[in-house]
Parts: C-alpha cells; structure tokens; sequence
C-alpha cells in the first residue's frame, strides 16, 4: 500500500528524508505504512470553512486507527460570499486552479500515497477533485456540510438573503433595522451556504460521482452524522489503497453523467457546467458543454430548493439525504448503478437498503409525474452572442423568451449605479461584459448584480447576460459564460445600448438583432484593451486560461 511513500521511507540513499520523519515524531514501524495526505482547506475567515480544521483532526485520528500514517497540510480558500460585489471576487475561481495546483505539489513532493481532502467554498471542492484525478493515487473528498437556516422575524434566512436585501433597501422596501437584523442574522454559524447555491451543487455532484462518502454533500456542518463520515473516512481510505482504486477508476464518462444528471434534478449552478468539464479532464475524459444539454433534455427539475425554490439542504437531510433522490433516479433508470465508488462498492450497492421517497410526507422532492419542470434548468444558448456557447439557468418561472431592449455596463459596478438611477426598467436586458476569464481576469460571479435586480422588483421583468459567472445563489432571466468573451472579441464587445437582443430557449440561441452591415462597422472599429492586470497571480491567469466552454481550466496548450 505504501508504492509511493516507500520512495523517501525505504530507501537507505535518502536518510536525511527519513530524519525528518522521525522528527515530526514517526516511529521506524511507522515508516512502512502507507502515508495519507489530509488536506484541509479550513480557514477562520468565513463561515464554509472555520470549522474544517476541527473536521480534519477527526479525519486524522480515523487514519491512524486504521494503522495509516496520516499527515495533515492546509491550502487556501476564498470566500465567494465575502468577495462578490468586489474585485476580490476575480480571484476566486483563480482558487480553484491554486486549490488544485497546491494538493498536486504536495501530495508529489510528499510522494503520499493516497488523500483526503476537507473542503468546504465552492472552489474547493472542484479544486480538490482535480488535484486527484492529477495525481490518480486513492482519495476521499470530505465535504465540510451545510449551514443551518438564519432567522429574522419570523423569516428563515440564508446568503442570498442579505444580498437582496441591498437591492430592497435600494428601492426603499426595506426599514434600517431590518436590513441591519437580516445581516446580522444570515449567517448562525458553520458550514456552506444552505441552498443548492454553488457549495452545495458541487457537493451533491462529487457524490453522485462517487468520490464523496454516501450523504457527504447533505450532512449538515455541526451535525453528528459529519463525525461520523469524518471517522467512516478512514476505513474507507484503507479499503481503496489494499484494492488500489484510483481516481480514474470511479470517474468515468458514465459517472459524469450520474453527477450531471443529479445536478439537473436538484437546481444546481451553472458553475457545475465549468467545473465538471474541468474536473473531467484530469483524468482523461471528455465532457462538454453538450452533454450537459442532452442530459437537460431529458431529466426533470425535481427538488424545490432554494435559490429558485423554497428549501434548504437542511431540510433535505432532515427527509434523508441526497442517497434518498439518488435512489429514486436509479430506481426510475435516470443514474448508472454499475458505477464504482469510494466505498469499493457501486453506486446501486450503496443505495441498496436507502429507503424510497415518501411523496405524501414531503414536498421538498417532487415525484417524475408532477416535475417542477419537465426537462434541466440548465441550458445551452448558441446564437450570435454566443457562438461557443452559453450557460443559462432557466427553472420555467421565468418563461423561456425574452426579447428586449440592451442596457450595457462594462462590468458590474457600474449596474450599482444604473439601478439606483433607474437607468434600468422593465423590458430591458443587462449586458455586464469585459467580466470573463481573461477580460476581469477571473470570471467573477454576478450575484450582486442579479441580487439587486430581484430585490429591486425587476427580476421577472429584465433578462441579465454576461460574459461572467452567476452565483449558485443566482435567479431570474440570467444567462452566463458568454463565449467568446467580450475582451477577446466577441460580439458581446459590440453591443450597443438601445441594441435589441433576443433570447429564445426553445431554439437555443441567443441573437443581437443588429444589421450584420453594423456590427461590421463597430468591428473595424473595436480595440482589444490592454490586459487588466499587469503583475502577479491574475496576470499569469489571463496568460494561461482557457475559455469557459473547455472549463477555465490553465494547465492545457
């Protein structure tokens, strides 16, 4: 078990590699075991990830008292609930990258022989699970867990709601204290935001992938049963490195389809279509942005979640858990059952004993034949906008035309303004553009954007484009990641205000209804801009990623 590790453990040529282990206090039996890597990405500086640490340490003590040798090394986090609406949000799913880029150097520098990874943001868990289809040694994701509900007056609350709390207090709906008491209380304590935002999208998908534990995405932070997987994880570690199962074993082409498929059924965020691809390619398979398409096209939306819906994952583990909606897509033939996972077994054999949806005693989880909505949320939109394709997020209470006049911001702060002026109104599309990988650099989410909008009334009223990200806390007419971008001269660059745009989702296609003579014209005359950063870690970002149809990924030519 111990192939990788006995490179610095058993070799008499390496004594100095071997003092340094006895110094951090490891026996000479020690030495011959197999070395687990436990990664947390715990952080003090926001509610997903000040309690993984703590998560970590119980991960440790599981190792060890399966006779492993497990070490614990940290990487970074970045908040999205800090850093949206500011320029901090362009390094955000730069994390991810960084995420993925630090496990790997570790783990191959450290020559450890299998790992667990303790995440909890949404960059963490995409950033993890590329780090291991990287290195293809035996590996666990743990996910931190949901955070419990907040509560102001009455009202249950989650993140979302102190962003659109800002766009009401805009419009005057708001009291001062309510909005300071909304703040204040949105937020009880550990773990990732509670709706099918990002966090928990990604969660749910890595499980029905097979690389979480069973109930690992619906486990709530401070919850007994997320000790429990915590100590389950170290059986489990063992049972994958005495059968070898790697990485690239369990995530096949079929089990992305099993993880896109629960996507489409929960409501999950459009990140999931950037991070799967992503994910996909570290271990050799191709998925595109058309899988996600003809998934959508055929698998209802079925979970009344929150940010569309009403519920949070809380209210999800309290039914039973996402082995409870996985077990009722694989007994109505939506999943692979044959799939392998991280408990040796196949995803059929860990949902054997989970028990069946009860429709008459929850409304969290609809039944097939009463869906929320007949196909996925997600949607692919090509047209002239979006030649290399889009991402929008349409649930069927937004309607699936909008057609209307362009009102145009080179990036999100300047919308701030248009809404407290009121350049915005009814019948308008937003355009936000110069906000993708390269042109923000980092693709920041457009959640202030969106949240001011629906707080401010207009949510059922405007349609919203970007070349950026959106939130998985993101709702309304949203259609995102814009391909090509506006900073490499895509035709988003040329939008004009007054510009009518089309969006049609039955077609599929997203047009600015311009004569072609025009947009010729402002072609000539358009300038690509000079990269916005100029040192450091977003400098080399614009240098090396990749557009958001192949992932934002920045390790490929």
């Amino acid at each position: 078990m111990n192939k990788y590790s006995r490179t610095i453990t058993q070799d008499p040529s390496l004594p100095a590699s071997q003092a340094m282990l006895y110094g951090i206090g490891l026996t000479e039996n020690d030495l011959k075991k197999a070395q687990v890597g436990i990664v947390s990405t715990g952080f003090d500086g926001n509610t997903c990830n000040m309690h993984l640490n703590a998560l970590a340490q119980e991960v440790k003590t599981a190792v060890w008292d399966n006779d492993l040798v497990g070490l614990i090394f940290h990487t970074i986090g970045v908040s999205d609930g800090i850093a949206n609406g500011t320029e901090g949000m362009r390094y955000s799913l730069v994390s991810r990258e960084v995420i993925a880029d630090s496990i790997e150097t570790v783990c191959g520098a450290q020559y450890y022989d299998a790992l667990i990874a303790v995440v909890g943001c949404d960059k963490n868990m995409p950033g993890s699970i590329m780090a291991m289809g990287r290195l293809n040694r035996p590996a666990i994701m743990v996910y931190g867990g949901t955070i419990a509900g907040g509560h102001w007056k009455g009202k249950e609350l989650n993140i979302v709601s102190s962003f659109e709390a800002l766009g009401e207090k805009i419009a005057n709906k708001l009291s001062d204290e309510d909005f300071k008491g909304i703040i204040q209380n949105s937020c009880p304590g550990a773990g990732a935001c509670g709706g099918m935002y990002t966090a928990n999208t990604m969660a749910s998908a890595i499980e029905a992938l097979g690389m979480a534990l069973p109930y690992s995405s619906s486990n709530p932070a401070l919850s007994k049963e997320k000790s429990a997987e915590c100590a389950a994880a170290g059986k489990h570690i063992l049972n994958l490195l005495e059968q070898d199962i790697k990485p690239s074993d369990i995530m096949t082409f079929k089990a992305f389809e099993n993880a896109i498929t629960l996507v489409m059924v929960l409501g999950g965020s459009t990140n999931a279509v950037l991070h799967l691809i992503a994910m996909a390619k570290t271990v050799g398979v191709e998925i595109t942005q058309e899988d996600f398409q003809r998934i959508s096209d055929k698998t209802p939306l079925l979970a009344d979640l929150k940010p569309s819906g009403k519920y949070l994952m809380g209210d999800l583990h309290k039914i039973g858990g996402t082995p409870l909606v996985m077990k009722y897509l694989l007994d109505k033939g939506f999943l692979h059952g044959d799939c392998l996972t991280v408990t040796g077994k196949t995803i059929a054999e860990n949902l054997n004993k989970v028990a069946a949806l009860d429709f008459e005693k929850q409304d969290i989880i609809h039944p097939i034949e009463r869906p929320i909505k007949t196909t996925g949320h997600l949607q692919i939109l090509y047209g002239n906008l979006a030649e290399k394709g889009s991402v929008a997020k349409i649930t069927g209470k937004e309607g699936e035309r909008f057609k209307g006049t362009a009102r145009v911001f080179n990036g999100e702060f300047e919308l701030t303004d248009g809404i407290r002026s009121g350049k915005i109104k009814a019948g308008d599309v937003v355009v936000i553009r110069y906000v993708g990988p390269r042109g923000a650099p980092g693709m920041p989410e457009m959640l202030k954007p969106t949240s001011l909008i629906m707080g401010s009334g207009l949510g059922k009223s405007v349609a919203l484009i970007t070349d950026g990200r959106f939130s998985g806390g993101s709702h309304g007419f949203v259609i995102g990641h814009i391909t090509p971008e506006a900073f490499d001269g895509g035709l988003i660059a040329l939008v004009e205000d007054e510009d009518i745009i089309e969006i049609d989702v039955q077609k599929h296609e997203i047009n600015l209804l311009v004569d072609a003579s025009v947009i010729a014209e402002r072609k000539k005359a358009w300038k690509q801009p000079a990269l916005r950063a100029t040192k450091g870690i977003l400098k080399k970002y614009a240098q090396q990623v990749k557009t958001a149809a192949d992932g934002c990924v920045t390790d490929e030519d």
